[in-house]
């Protein structure tokens, strides 16, 4: 059974064979997680000047919105500044700066009604980070930017959590995604027609999990446990914060959630970044990974 701890005391270690057996993690906001969040909010509010950002979407023609989301998005994920908070936060929260890597943050967005769902501004449908070629020890940071309430957050599916799915990630490859679609997302207004993992049989959504962690605290998950975008009806656009991380040794000793039905090639692991120097994993330390999410040999349990 998934539980949900709240501001947990326990080191990262024990932390992370928590997550990797299902559990969910909420923290209060950080030193860093605050200042990560007043940065976003920041080039938010310039990138949609004179309008709100969260109200701009019933102002402006789809294709405009768009096109602001298609330049503020890739300033915030490579802003410096970012990459000098994130090894903060993650030092408040206990993880080992010299053996933890992170992924470069994303600025996610969630039109209210259907105004744009794909493309720039793409609703999850439920599933794994792990069908999307994610190795089974990455666990997931999520932060919102403004306040959510239960019509515009995100969901978690636990009882999917030890019971396989039919899904298409076979088709996935993450080195392709990077060379092909990824750079198409601007242009997919309307409807999306990249290729991207989908479960091939109905997702059991009901009862789901709906947090509501505060404006700059932290929601923290497995990346195989599987999510969705909750339908945003709040009248609003939601702003969230989202990156990854693994820890060297959990890299390297194979160590993760149970592969149940991940079926995807290519990895992300070359896109993690060491807290202390930047550096990137080591080659071999991620050689394994190259072919696909290796299953782990040590699950958690």
């Amino acid at each position: 059974m998934t539980s949900i701890h709240y501001d947990s005391p326990l080191a990262d270690a024990e932390r992370r064979a928590q997550l990797y057996a299902g559990d969910l993690f909420v923290y209060g906001p950080t030193a860093s997680s605050r200042r990560l969040v007043e940065l976003g909010i920041a080039m938010a509010v310039e990138a949609f000047t004179p309008l709100d950002p969260q109200r701009a979407q019933f102002e402006l023609p789809v294709t405009r919105y768009a096109q602001i989301l298609a330049a503020l998005k890739p300033a915030f994920i490579h802003h410096p500044e970012c990459k000098r908070l994130l090894p903060g936060l993650l030092a408040e929260l206990g993880c080992d700066p010299q053996r933890t890597y992170f992924d470069v943050p994303r600025m996610r967005t969630v039109t209210s009604g259907n105004y744009l769902t794909t493309g720039i501004a793409y609703d999850f449908h439920p599933h794994r980070d792990t069908w999307y070629s994610a190795p089974f020890c990455q666990l997931n940071w999520w932060i919102p930017m403004y306040p959510l309430t239960t019509e515009s957050c995100m969901a978690v599916h636990p009882q999917h959590w030890s019971g396989p799915l039919r899904n298409s990630s076979a088709e996935y490859n993450y080195q392709e995604w990077n060379r092909v679609a990824r750079y198409q997302a601007a242009q997919q207004i309307g409807s999306d027609t990249r290729r991207q993992p989908h479960a091939l049989e109905p997702v059991q959504t009901h009862p789901e999990i709906r947090l509501l962690p505060p404006v700059g605290g932290i929601m923290l998950f497995s990346g195989a446990q599987l999510h969705s975008t909750v339908p945003n009806t709040s009248g609003r656009t939601r702003f969230s914060i989202d990156f990854r991380t693994v820890h060297l040794d959990d890299v390297t000793g194979r160590c993760g959630a149970p592969n149940i039905d991940s079926y995807c090639t290519g990895t992300t692991m070359h896109d993690y970044l060491r807290c202390t120097d930047l550096a990137h994993l080591p080659q071999e330390a991620t050689a394994a990974y190259e072919a696909g999410p290796p299953q782990p040999v040590v699950a958690g349990s």
